[in-house]
């Protein structure tokens, strides 16, 4: 099969590779989108580890092969893999917390990924999901990490609430859809950026406020927006900028949601307002995946419209372009997402 392989550090060669094989708890997915996500730059930067040198963990596609076990899936229904894949023995899995499995199967890092024509899932029974007809191939890979994650956030986590003011810093694909996935619930939204084209999409998406970091003090500014400061706070990047200056531009008894994940500069470490938060009541939230029980909620709002991952797309790509995406990526200059769904 086609496949965009990781050779080296920011070296992604298109090449031919095996076709996958799996075992009997295993499908066979063949790949009809996948989206081009941050966490795959952090692979392709040196910046996070993978074992797995085809990247691709956003994808959507139909089976092709099934293993004699699998009870609920079959040849030819149309499949979205999510990021959290689970074992199904450790203790987490036991709880339903599935999403933080100690033994993770996640595409793109512990198997073969959607950066190629086909993927072998493990343990399919519990690591895939339906997709209804409503929803096509395109908006199915929209979804990606970055709207499972922040919905399980913005939902699960933090509970925003109607009437709330929600500040999101960094407006990529992962704050286009906290921005979104906030609005859907009747919150007033206001996204940081320093990219005037991705401020413009923010308000696509269900921003009534955009602020331009790079011309305005964004702090002020929000606690001007507000008057006092938001309810709930969002760094959706992952640098020490955008994680404290989303922490101080929050109001008393405010809520500060990280979905970013750090780049190299920071290597996993922030220092933060530690003092100010205890004085001020804040409190600290953090979020990764969607446990693979709710995604019948999170489709249900997409196929009824309710939210629509497909807006965000900049553009459909093929393999070949994703190298010139992610050096667009290094330069923060890429507007909204893209998603792959050429594989020749």
């Amino acid at each position: 099969m086609r496949a965009l392989v990781l050779e080296d550090t920011r070296k992604l060669v298109l090449t031919n590779v095996p076709d996958p094989t799996i075992d009997k708890n295993g499908v066979i997915v063949n790949v009809k989108a996948n989206g081009v996500c941050r966490s795959d730059w952090h692979v392709w930067a040196g910046e996070l580890a993978s074992g797995s040198n085809v990247l691709g963990h956003e994808l959507c596609g139909v089976i092709e092969e099934v293993g004699s076990d699998v009870k609920n899936f079959k040849k030819g229904d149309r499949v979205i893999v999510p990021i959290s894949g689970s074992e199904g023995s450790c203790p987490h899995c036991l709880k339903g917390q599935v999403h933080l499995c100690d033994s993770p199967d996640i595409p793109g890092f512990t198997y073969s990924g959607g950066f190629g024509e086909y993927v072998p899932v493990p343990h399919a029974d519990r690591n895939l999901v339906h997709l209804p007809e409503e929803i096509g191939f395109r908006d199915g890979a929209a979804l990606g990490c970055r709207v499972m994650t922040s919905y399980h956030g913005i939902v699960d986590i933090a509970k925003v609430r109607p009437g709330e003011t929600v500040v999101v810093y960094g407006c990529g694909g992962i704050g286009l859809s906290a921005i979104h996935i906030a609005n859907s619930l009747g919150a007033h939204v206001i996204g940081v950026d320093i990219n005037e084209s991705n401020l413009s999409l923010a308000k696509e998406m269900g921003a009534i406020h955009t602020v331009n970091g790079k011309q305005n003090d964004p702090i002020e500014a929000v606690q001007e927006l507000t008057r006092g400061g938001a309810d709930v706070s969002v760094d959706a990047l992952g640098i020490a900028q955008t994680c404290v200056n989303a922490i101080h531009s929050l109001r008393k008894g405010g809520r500060h949601l990280q979905i970013g994940v750090t780049s190299k500069a920071e290597s996993g470490y922030i220092s933060i307002p530690i003092d100010e938060m205890l004085m001020k009541g804040i409190h600290l939230y953090t979020t990764l995946g969607l446990p693979v029980h709710r995604f019948d909620k999170l489709l249900s709002s997409v196929a009824q419209g309710d939210l629509q991952p497909g807006k965000m797309v900049s553009g459909e790509i093929a393999l070949s372009d994703v190298n010139r995406i992610f050096e667009d990526m290094a330069n923060f200059s890429n507007t909204g997402t893209y998603v792959i769904t050429k594989f020749d």
